[in-house]
């Protein structure tokens, strides 16, 4: 994209809120990833410390995650293998596109976070908005993924006290509520306190391992299958037309990084838009073979009768599916301060926005304050997690926020961008990438509504 004479718009600056506020901390950014500061001069002096293949890697570590475990059932919900393929390489263009179109106006604007970037380019609401998508998306994904520890920690106490499910449960130490509450509160909440998280950059490795020891035991499983896995019915063809959007939140939440991409592409040692194209095209479609693996091979293995958690569908004595529900746990042990780190620094700049307090005033409040927020956040996703046990529900509502994060937003960078340019005569190619924002735009909010419809009236009032 060619980028023009104008400036981006910066008018978030003419709030009444602190221009200092929100500086505590580049917000979401990627513990693996250090950026150079905002302050640099310049962004392509090769002062970035990440080559593109590091970065490719980087992105797909982003990408990938729990969120695997429930593309079998997205695939059962399209309407089989090949409707499942069409969806995803249909949203795999955009969701290029939207990380291209990031990047784009990362370096238009010289701003180095998601947000910053969209506060910038698209001015003081849709920043605003974008915020609170971003701390309602981690508050989200935080009780996600406390769902899936109980889901995980079911099969493991089964298999370990021997008995069927349905009788382990009757016992108040293997009950999921108290397995939950005391994983949570043992192992999430000291590692959610900091004010930090550089601790767990090291983690990022063990969440690519287990990602990949997962999706590598669906496949064997599938190939070499026991003999008690037997599938129900396989769907060749989606119920309705309409049923193929069923599995949009699940791929959207599963291919979503575009928060963590602006500073990985910050961090390059040449951040350029065309390598970072390249960039992203191979991070994606490692990302595409893997939930593609998995969703098939889950899919074929069980499918209709598929669980929303794969993992859930297998026998509890299964000892290679037991190792994977280990790993699957220790990721999501991980990954949950990380969110929580994320959400609360949001939360943490639009307070400090508003009250217009500096950082360096609110020094002496910050520790009270910060515990506030994260016993706070952790007493309220445990107990939603404590009663909605279904993921699926979690997943169709979490997955329409990130649908703004590929689509909605991004487009909007878009369409102000090239509004601001300023030219004389505006060739083909300008409106050619007006009419892909807008484009962009509509499609995000179609999956937005049509998600948050389906999961208000359907899932979450079943």
């Amino acid at each position: 994209m060619a980028q023009g004479t104008g400036s981006i718009n910066s008018d978030y600056k003419d709030w009444e809120w602190s221009d200092d506020a929100g500086e505590r901390a580049r917000l979401l950014q990627s513990p693996s990833v250090e950026t150079v500061p905002k302050n640099s001069e310049s962004q392509g002096n090769g002062l970035g410390t990440t080559s593109a293949l590091g970065a490719v890697f980087i992105v797909v570590n982003a990408a990938l995650g729990a969120g695997l475990l429930n593309f079998p059932a997205a695939f059962s919900m399209a309407g089989g293998v090949a409707a499942g393929i069409t969806l995803q390489m249909c949203m795999l263009i955009f969701i290029i596109g939207g990380l291209v179109i990031l990047a784009y106006c990362s370096q238009a604007s010289n701003e180095r976070t998601y947000q910053e970037v969209v506060w910038a380019v698209c001015g003081k609401v849709p920043g605003v908005l974008c915020e609170v998508a971003i701390a309602v998306y981690t508050f989200g994904t935080c009780i996600a993924f406390l769902i899936i520890i109980g889901d995980q920690e079911d099969k493991i106490i089964a298999a370990l006290v021997k008995e069927p499910e349905e009788v382990g449960s009757s016992r108040w130490y293997t009950d999921r509520k108290f397995t939950i509450s005391i994983t949570a509160f043992l192992l999430i909440l000291p590692l959610s306190i900091p004010k930090e998280i550089g601790f767990q950059k090291y983690a990022s490795s063990l969440s690519v391992i287990g990602t990949w020891y997962v999706t590598a035991v669906i496949i064997i499983k599938y190939i070499w299958p026991d003999k008690d896995l037997v599938p129900v019915e396989i769907p060749t063809s989606p119920s309705t037309w309409t049923a193929v959007f069923n599995a949009m939140p699940t791929i959207c939440f599963g291919f979503q990084c575009h928060v963590s991409s602006v500073p990985v592409f910050n961090s390059m040692k040449q951040p350029e838009v065309k390598t970072w194209g390249a960039v992203v095209t191979a991070a994606m479609v490692i990302a595409l073979f893997v939930y593609t693996g998995t969703g098939i091979c889950g899919f074929l293995t069980f499918g209709a009768g598929v669980e929303q958690d794969v993992l859930m569908s297998y026998p509890s004595n299964d000892i290679p599916v037991a190792l994977a529900r280990a790993f699957i746990i220790l990721c999501v042990l991980t990954s949950y301060p990380i969110l929580h780190f994320c959400g609360r620094a949001v939360l943490e700049g639009l307070w400090l926005r508003y009250t217009g307090i500096t950082v360096e005033e609110d020094v002496d409040r910050e520790r009270r304050r910060r515990l506030l927020q994260t016993i706070s956040w952790f007493l309220l996703t445990l107990l939603l997690a404590l009663f909605i046990p279904d993921i699926g529900k979690v997943i169709s509502v979490i997955g329409g926020l990130a649908a703004c994060f590929i689509f909605v937003f991004p487009g909007l960078c878009l369409i102000q961008a090239k509004l601001s340019e300023i030219q004389e005569t505006r060739a083909i190619s300008w409106w050619a990438q007006v009419s892909y924002g807008v484009f962009m735009v509509t499609l995000g909010a179609f999956i937005f509504g049509q998600t948050t419809a389906n999961a208000i009236f359907v899932d979450l009032t079943a």
